[in-house]
C-alpha cells in the first residue's frame, strides 16, 4: 500500500499594497516559510524583490536548523505563531520579522531575553541536579544515542543518569518520574516548551543538537 502526503496549503490573499508598503529597515533580507505558506512566500517574494535583496527562500521544519546566506541582514518569516520565529532569532543572532495576515511584526528583545533566562535556569538546576533523564528518540534524524551514550559515559560526580527513549516525547510525562533535570539529545526545539537542555548547552559530549 502507498501512502501519499499531501501538505496542506493557507488559503490567504497576498495584498499587493500592504506588501509593497513594508517597511524592514535592513535592505538584504532571506525569507522562510513554513510550508503551508509556501505559494504565499513565493509571491512576497517576487512583490519585495523590487525593493529589497532576497538572499534566499528557505523553508523551516520543527526540529531544523536552516542556515542562512553570509549577507544576509534579516529575516522575514512567513508562517503563524512564535515558534519558528524565536528560534530563528536565537539561532541566526538576526532581526525577525513575522508577517501574519499581511501585517509585519518584529520579535522583541524582550520575547529572546526572556528565552535566553529560561534556558539559565535549565542550566542552573541541572548543575544541581543528581538524577538527571536523557531524552533520546527513535525518530530517524533525531536519534542520538551514541551521543546520550557518551554522557551517560561520562559518569560526573554526583550525578546519576538515566535514559528514556521513545517515538514520542512529551514533556507532560515528565512529572511521572523523580527526576531532577532533564537532558534533550532530540529535537533541539523541545527546550522551547519545556524546562530540559540541549545537551550541546552543557558542553559534555559531541550531540549533533546546539542551542
Amino acid at each position: 500500500m502507498k501512502v501519499m502526503y499531501f501538505p496542506a496549503k493557507i488559503n490567504s490573499e497576498v495584498n499587493e499594497n500592504k506588501i509593497k508598503a513594508l517597511n524592514i529597515p535592513e535592505k538584504s533580507i532571506a525569507i522562510a516559510y513554513s510550508i503551508q505558506y509556501k505559494d504565499i512566500a513565493v509571491k512576497i517574494k517576487g512583490i519585495l524583490s523590487k525593493k529589497y535583496k532576497i538572499t534566499g527562500m528557505i523553508q523551516v521544519l520543527g526540529c531544523s536548523k536552516p542556515k542562512f546566506p553570509k549577507d544576509t541582514e534579516a529575516i522575514l518569516l512567513i508562517s503563524s505563531g512564535r515558534f519558528h520565529a524565536s528560534s530563528l532569532a536565537i539561532e541566526s543572532n538576526l532581526p525577525i520579522y513575522i508577517l501574519e495576515a499581511n501585517e509585519l511584526k518584529r520579535i522583541s528583545k524582550e520575547e529572546i531575553d526572556a528565552f535566553k533566562k529560561k534556558k539559565q535556569t535549565s542550566y542552573i538546576r541541572f548543575l544541581n541536579s543528581e538524577k538527571i533523564g536523557i531524552l533520546v528518540s527513535t525518530k530517524p534524524g533525531q536519534e542520538n544515542l551514541k551521543d546520550a551514550l557518551d554522557l551517560k559515559k561520562n559518569n560526573l560526580k554526583d550525578k546519576k543518569f538515566y535514559l528514556f527513549m521513545g517515538n514520542e516525547i512529551d514533556s507532560r510525562q515528565f512529572e511521572n518520574f523523580t527526576i531532577d533535570s532533564w537532558i534533550n539529545t532530540a529535537c533541539p526545539r523541545l527546550d522551547f516548551d519545556s524546562s530540559v537542555i540541549n545537551m550541546d548547552c552543557l558542553n559534555l559530549g559531541h550531540s549533533k543538537n546546539s542551542l
